[in-house]
């Protein structure tokens, strides 16, 4: 049993960063290996990365996914985007240009009747919503004008900040939380890790001869949740869609000496290797369930698992691989794909600390210990860290 409470901490409301910096490479930047810490700013990576190391990005983009409605009675009901239900690809979904069905979060849901038509609370005459399926929140949105879902998202979403930031979203929040490489638009967190990267810090890479590659996965509102039961094997894990291209894929296999760009990366790379052992073992289900990695056992090497993935996308004709996780990748999980991982400091008793403590093992204690007493910033816009494997 692994206990919710051996990752608790004492976070000081001071130690949350409410706002990035005016340059996102001028972060901390905390290094640990080898049982050792010292600390940089960021923008000095390079320097800390191994030579012909391939980074790994997520390249998914924040989409303005809160929207605000208005029943007649003057209820307001808030709509958060989760995925697209129908149709159910994101890509068609965003190209629609008079209705779509997403699966959402629903706040008031409670005075939302089934089937009822809701109008935009601002600007009533611009789309509306009806629930059509309440136990899996799902939500017709319909809309006259010939413009596209992701025109009018534009135009009438609110970007989503993590709760946690305890602020209401401010207009240059549309720039600073998202990465400088997000190009996949779906996600409704941002892959934070990736937010202290800048051209100079890439050129920087370049220079020592570190490739990148690029992933999507896209951030579900579950990254979010606490986790509220006492065993943590019990929380429930959000399913997540992510995506490969068979470039990255070559890119993954040909470098050996990887490094992951945040929790979201190292969850699609492990959720990989699963994958190519469905492959190995003539199933293909495309999906990585939570406690497959600890049900399933597998003499794979990594190059081996993700040659399986090759030889499918080959067979089938595809360029893209398309998935989903739940993965669950807690402290005993020992990662196959990465050297090292770039990533925030992360909230007490949250699934994501319990990844890092998959990486480092229980000096996740001393580093949190040694990040907090050195006022390092916490969270969504705070500072990094470079945590090699133990």
């Amino acid at each position: 049993m692994i206990k919710k409470s051996d990752f608790n901490f004492d976070l000081p409301e001071a130690n949350i960063a409410k706002y990035p910096l005016s340059s996102r490479d001028d972060s901390r930047l905390l290094v640990y290996r080898d049982g050792k810490s010292e600390y940089d700013s960021f923008k000095n990576i390079n320097e800390y990365l191994p030579a012909n190391s391939l980074v790994v990005m997520n390249n998914a983009k924040v989409i303005p996914a809160r929207l605000y409605f208005k029943r007649v009675s003057g209820a307001t009901i808030e709509i958060l985007l989760l995925e697209p239900y129908s149709p159910a690809s994101y890509e068609e979904s965003f190209n629609s240009t008079s209705t779509c069905t997403w699966k959402c979060i629903i706040g008031n849901s409670k005075k939302w009747k089934d089937n009822e038509v809701i109008h935009l609370a601002n600007n009533p005459e611009t789309i509306s919503a009806m629930l059509i399926d309440r136990g899996e929140r799902i939500v017709e949105l319909s809309w006259s004008s010939k413009e596209s879902f992701t025109d009018l998202l534009d135009s009438i979403g609110e970007l989503p900040l993590p709760p946690y930031l305890n602020r209401a979203t401010e207009a240059n929040d549309a720039l600073t939380y998202q990465t400088v490489f997000a190009k996949n638009s779906g996600s409704v967190a941002a892959p934070t890790a990736g937010l202290h990267f800048t051209p100079a810090v890439f050129d920087s890479m370049i220079q020592k001869g570190i490739e990148t590659s690029e992933l999507t996965l896209h951030v579900g509102a579950g990254t979010f949740l606490p986790v509220k039961a006492d065993n943590v094997e019990d929380h429930e894990m959000h399913r997540e869609y992510f995506e490969v291209t068979l470039h990255s894929l070559n890119q993954i296999i040909n470098n050996k000496v990887r490094v992951a760009v945040g929790t979201t990366s190292l969850r699609v790379l492990e959720s990989l290797y699963w994958i190519g052992v469905q492959f190995a073992n003539n199933k293909n289900g495309l999906l990585v369930t939570k406690m497959e990695p600890y049900e399933v056992t597998s003499t794979l090497s990594y190059e081996e698992s993700m040659e399986h993935i090759k030889t499918y996308m080959k067979t089938t004709g595809i360029v893209t691989l398309q998935a989903s996780t739940e993965i669950m990748i807690l402290p005993h999980y020992v990662p196959r794909s990465v050297t090292a991982l770039i990533t925030n400091f992360h909230l007490p008793e949250s699934t994501l600390l319990m990844l890092i403590a998959s990486v480092v093992g229980d000096s996740w204690k001393a580093i949190y210990t040694e990040a907090l007493q050195n006022y390092f910033r916490f969270l969504s816009y705070g500072d990094s860290s470079l945590l090699f494997l133990q």
